[in-house]
């Protein structure tokens, strides 16, 4: 079963935002927050959230681009909204975005037995899923082909609870350099395990699309899986 939420931020301007919540057959094992592309919660991030209430869990994705433009859903495999992508991501505030996903998992934790929350990310939603791990209290996070960590590392110290990222090492928009000094700043962190997937570009386990390759994604989610079991039960 799914349905659109709205969530109250936590800044003092008030204002709320939507979520799409996806919702297992009976109690949900916890709830994971889907963080979307650059291209909103479109299609194929509701089906990621389809797939996990398959699997037992809750799964919400919030609209993080509301006070940009509400409700953006695009497709990457058209030029101008792969453009359009890009500049709602260049006026992206992520600094609000990751005060509204606390505010997601604030709203999910209410939503299950034991209260455990996880988050998953793909690409800007992989970069916002290091943030929260370093500046939320979720239980667990997966990053995607996550973008620009190398500038992230000054705050791996406040990474508290477990951190998983899927890196394929022939992505155009995080080069050797930047993946060379996420394995050097993160290997040695008790909390964060790296797989990187040789060969492989940006965006390779999307729902739908030119992007995907069957094989990888298969095996970065059933990773993915394994860890959301472990860490949130």
């Amino acid at each position: 079963m799914s349905e659109t939420v709205k969530i109250a931020t936590l800044s003092e301007d008030g204002g709320s935002f939507d979520a799409y919540v996806a919702r297992p057959e009976g109690e949900p094992r916890a709830a994971i927050l889907v963080i979307q592309e650059i291209f909103g919660v479109n299609a194929g991030i509701r089906r990621k959230c389809d797939k996990l209430a398959e699997a037992g869990y809750l799964a919400i994705a919030p609209d993080l681009f509301w006070r940009l433009q509400p409700g953006v859903e695009l497709d990457p495999d058209i030029e101008s909204e792969f453009q359009t992508a890009l500049g709602l991501m260049g006026k992206f505030n992520q600094d609000a975005g990751i005060r509204d996903i606390q505010a997601t998992i604030d709203y999910a934790r209410d939503l299950t037995a034991k209260g455990k929350v996880g988050a998953v990310g793909y690409c800007l939603g992989g970069r916002l899923a290091y943030m929260t791990a370093a500046r939320t209290d979720v239980d667990a996070s997966v990053g995607y082909y996550a973008v620009g960590i190398d500038g992230l590392l000054g705050e791996k110290e406040a990474i508290a609870n477990p951190l998983m990222l899927h890196i394929p090492t022939a992505d155009g928009f995080v080069g050797p350099e930047v993946q060379q000094a996420m394995h050097k700043g993160l290997d040695s962190h008790p909390k964060v395990t790296l797989h990187d997937y040789e060969g492989l570009d940006h965006g390779f386990a999307t729902e739908f699309g030119k992007r995907r390759n069957d094989e990888a994604a298969e095996l970065a989610d059933s990773r993915t899986a394994e860890f959301f079991a472990e860490h949130l039960g």
